[in-house]
């Protein structure tokens, strides 16, 4: 009897071969997210330990920060017993991680507010700079590293591979100094360091602290131009490094992709060179790219501390220097969770766009 084929001899429908019943692909798809779930689980675990063992192996007494070195001993006892640093270290690890999880990083003695609440005041800032430097560097970074890999040897090259050697060589500190000295000392095109003219700060209403966003929501055209004008220098510097990085590494894997036999096959079946670059080579080579641009993104968001320094930028990286130049050590590890939290994100969002841009890291 044929395979197939009923005893009265009714064909019966064969499952297509190599097709999963739908049972098996969706406990595949649930144990591929319990996998990703646990590794998030872990890796924010591991991130709260390291913060908290930081906190306690730093030579600098939390205590003797708040009450002062001149305080009694009965005072200074009494605050350890408050704040919970007579108890064992795993005692003090599980409350620490409690309030973390609740977003407690306890109060600043540099601003006397919450930390949370310093965070959400500074982090826009950071956001806004970060945001417009990562938009420059890969908006300029990967056309410049396609166009230096397809002209290989070329002028382009080199001037593509200079760039991200004076952008791997130049202190950051030294080129802010620079540029504030001769675009806004010498020649007044851009506004100085800050966020914003005084004249401005008091008279705007901040909802997103986004400075340009909300002055563009509230139709105030004159405070958009001078926040612009203020952020131009600090956000093209960041830009610049951030340039010299992801051009490199687009040249390297678009090199890596137009020597491949895809590529030879695509050009003898007659397609055009644009069509085989832009809509295939730098297709493939997205898919690591995306990692790149999401970590240089992530360096920018962690705070950039010397540009914010040299610009006087009220940012994250700013806050956290004051923090740990005041021994203000609740703000400095509530910084860094939120920015070892921005890294873990950033990872993430990676992850799934590489599954977006490349269909064999799906769950079949």
């Amino acid at each position: 009897m044929a395979a197939g084929q009923h005893p009265l001899g009714i064909a019966v429908a064969q499952p297509a071969a190599g097709r999963r019943p739908a049972g098996k692909r969706l406990s595949r798809l649930l144990n591929a997210a319990g996998r990703f779930l646990l590794v998030i689980l872990l890796t924010y675990l591991g991130l709260l330990a390291v913060t908290f063992f930081i906190g306690r192996v730093i030579p600098v007494d939390p205590v003797l920060a708040i009450v002062g070195d001149s305080a009694p001993p009965h005072v200074v006892a009494r605050v350890r017993e408050e704040l919970g640093l007579n108890k064992p270290l795993y005692q003090q690890f599980y409350i620490y991680m409690g309030k973390v999880l609740q977003g407690d990083f306890g109060t600043s003695v540099l601003t006397s507010n919450p930390v949370m609440q310093d965070i959400r005041r500074a982090f826009p800032a950071t956001l806004e700079l970060a945001s417009l430097g990562i938009l420059l560097g890969a908006g300029l970074g990967v056309p410049l590293g396609v166009w230096a890999a397809v002209r290989r040897g070329g002028l382009v090259d080199q001037l593509v591979r200079v760039i991200g050697l004076v952008g791997y060589s130049v202190p950051i500190f030294w080129l802010g100094l620079m540029a504030l000295l001769v675009f806004y000392a010498r020649l007044g095109w851009v506004a100085g360091p800050g966020r914003i003219d005084v004249s401005y700060e008091f008279t705007l209403v901040q909802v997103t602290g986004l400075l340009l966003v909300d002055t563009a929501m509230t139709g105030e055209w004159e405070a958009f131009a001078n926040v612009l004008s203020h952020l131009i220098l600090p956000a093209s510097l960041l830009g610049y490094f951030s340039l010299a990085y992801i051009s490199r590494m687009t040249r390297s894997f678009m090199l890596n992709e137009l020597a491949q036999e895809y590529v030879v096959a695509a050009r003898a079946k007659g397609l055009s060179e644009a069509r085989i670059i832009w809509r295939h080579a730098l297709r493939n080579a997205m898919v690591p790219l995306v990692t790149v641009i999401a970590l240089s993104y992530a360096g920018l968001l962690e705070g950039s501390v010397l540009t914010e320094t040299v610009f006087a930028w009220p940012g994250l990286g700013l806050y956290i220097t004051n923090s740990l130049q005041n021994a203000d050590m609740n703000a400095v590890l509530g910084g860094t969770i939120v920015v070892g939290s921005i890294f873990i994100g950033l990872n993430l969002l990676s992850d799934v766009l590489y599954k977006l841009l490349d269909p064999r890291t799906r769950v079949r």
